[in-house]
């Protein structure tokens, strides 16, 4: 496809959708988090685990609110498909920092059905981890997450069982960099 016929595909899908929640309804959860986050953590010396690629850029808005001593690391995993059990997750990079004895937070923009999610969890509790919960931008609502009643530990927003992108979630790999959440119209 040519540069400016995937442009444009582009630019039409985002016109297409709709908004689910705005920069400015993004930036009252930021507020909010930052108050939790603040409160469970400022005196703890927590391990902020970004996950690669969707937790970027919710990581690059929220962590610069956190006015206390934080450390910060990334992680990319992937979970295995098809014949291996789920859950099992493939690392494309592993934390570098020594997780034991300390609290981690693992940082992601969406909790979906949440398997690569809780795969990296339990490997950050077998690193030694005191503490690990999870920070989500955005929690889509369905009955598919990887265990009964699971829930992010830290999130401020809620979204529908339909395609979202924007604010760190991605459509084929763009519009990550949307400073809104919108649902995808096919």
């Amino acid at each position: 496809m040519e540069t400016m016929d995937k442009i444009n595909e582009l630019n039409q899908i985002k016109s297409n959708a709709t908004l689910l929640h705005s920069k400015e309804v993004i930036d009252e959860a930021l507020a909010k988090l930052q108050s939790q986050l603040t409160s469970d953590y400022a005196e703890k010396n927590p391990i902020f685990l970004v996950v690669m690629n969707g937790g970027l850029i919710f990581a690059g808005k929220i962590l610069p609110l956190l006015n206390f001593p934080i450390q910060i690391d990334y992680c990319h995993a992937t979970r295995y498909r098809g014949a291996t059990t789920g859950g099992e997750i493939e690392w494309r990079a592993k934390p570098q920092m020594d997780l034991s004895g300390r609290h981690v937070i693992v940082v992601d923009d969406i909790l979906d059905e949440g398997f690569t999610l809780q795969g990296i969890v339990a490997a950050c509790e077998s690193m030694g981890a005191l503490s690990v919960k999870t920070l989500v931008l955005i929690e889509k609502l369905h009955d598919r997450k990887a265990f009964k009643n699971m829930k992010p530990d830290y999130c401020e927003l809620q979204g529908p069982d339909q395609y979202s992108f924007g604010a760190g979630m991605d459509y084929n790999h763009y519009w990550r960099n949307c400073d809104a959440i919108y649902l995808l119209n096919e």
